[in-house]
């Protein structure tokens, strides 16, 4: 019985989420949400290079700034570091959950990510961090627009 009623529950999920011009399975023709593909090369560069940026800043701040100590653990730059690597990572689940609101974060996120590279530059030594933070500055930039 469980295994007709799954079959059931994914037959309804997919007239739900998918409607034709002609479905009859009552699914509303405005509903915007669809299980076809949504993303195009430019989101899809996007969410690497955010998912880069997090992965960089974070081991980067975890490994480098704390060995290093002094001005690498000052609470503004490691605050920024660990603001930076938070809003790649949700900008870019935002952008996989395909919400509209992705643009929000990807704006938030091209500022936070040039405030971070502008610091680590300041800072010196840290430049794989800088070229995560710039590119990914200049992706969610055009995104967001």
């Amino acid at each position: 019985m469980r295994r007709c009623q799954l079959q059931t529950l994914e037959r309804n999920a997919t007239f739900r989420f998918s409607p034709e011009a002609n479905d009859k399975s009552g699914a509303d023709p405005q509903d915007n949400r669809t299980t076809e593909p949504f993303m195009n090369a430019d989101m899809a560069r996007c969410i690497e290079t955010c998912l880069n940026c997090y992965k960089t800043c974070l081991s980067t701040a975890m490994n480098h700034c704390l060995e290093a100590g002094g001005k690498h653990t000052a609470p503004a730059h490691f605050r920024l570091m660990m603001a930076c690597a938070e809003i790649c990572r949700t900008s870019a689940h935002f952008m996989l959950i395909n919400t509209p609101h992705h643009k929000h974060t990807c704006r938030e996120c091209a500022e936070i990510c040039a405030e971070c590279a502008k610091d680590c530059k300041t800072i010196g030594d840290m430049d794989e961090c800088v070229s995560a933070c710039e590119a990914c500055a200049e992706s969610c930039r055009k995104m967001a627009a």
